[in-house]
């Protein structure tokens, strides 16, 4: 008596048919529930086998710690963003409280310096009212520096690539990193021409990168504009 060949599985089961079925049908395990407790896995943390039970609570444990973990991030955030909000308010207070106009140029330098710990700061101003002409903030500043200033239309930081303004540093050497902001009047548009441009120094080259956020370095050279709209 002669046998019929097995057919031949053309399309074979994968695992994605297995997980396919098992994501549909529900019940399987409640019908084969003896299977679940014979599952066996290795924990990637201790390399012993552990059973689904105990691979399901290392899973929830992990997933927890992280989670620990963003959180914390957050109120470390949360935290800085309180200690800079602060240093903006006693700045700005400093400014308001300071009554003559031709210190202000130094005032805002040694703010800045005292409570964002920038090593060196330095800032020109052009276009000011003749009784400033003769001060030093108002002088040494080239066409062309003020024509970059203008074109500025958010703070600049990177490295120090020999720009003018660094020769307004007391330690021109030092200077590996740097950002400059531009000082327009408040409400402007940020294309319209610049009255003076503010510079930060350092010698640590990551210490004003070029990927680093600007929304505080802009808050602060709003801050110093109108403070020193009163020198115009």
């Amino acid at each position: 008596m002669s046998h019929l060949p097995e057919p031949a599985l053309s399309n074979p089961i994968t695992e994605d048919d297995i997980a396919n079925y098992l994501a549909n049908t529900p019940d399987f395990f409640q019908r084969h529930a003896e299977l679940l407790a014979a599952v066996q896995f290795t924990s990637p943390h201790s390399h012993r086998t552990i059973s689904l039970q105990e691979r399901q609570a290392e899973m929830l444990r992990e997933k927890i710690k992280l989670l620990e973990h963003r959180i914390m991030e957050m109120i470390r955030n949360g935290t800085d963003n309180v200690l800079l909000s602060d240093k903006i308010i006693r700045l700005a207070a400093t400014l308001l409280q300071d009554n003559h106009p031709a210190q202000l140029p130094q005032r805002i330098a040694e703010e800045i310096q005292s409570q964002f710990a920038v090593p060196q700061v330095g800032l020109r101003v052009w276009g000011v009212a003749p009784e400033y002409l003769a001060e030093s903030f108002a002088q040494g500043v080239s066409d062309d520096a003020k024509v970059f200033a203008s074109s500025l239309t958010e703070p600049f930081c990177g490295l120090n690539t020999g720009f003018e303004a660094v020769s307004w540093m007391p330690d021109v050497a030092g200077v590996t990193s740097l950002a400059l902001i531009p000082l327009r009047s408040v409400g402007g548009m940020a294309n319209a021409p610049a009255f003076g441009l503010l510079v930060l120094a350092s010698s640590d080259a990551q210490r004003f990168s070029s990927g680093m956020g600007t929304e505080l370095l802009a808050r602060i050279g709003e801050l110093a504009s109108a403070a020193l709209a009163r020198l115009r």
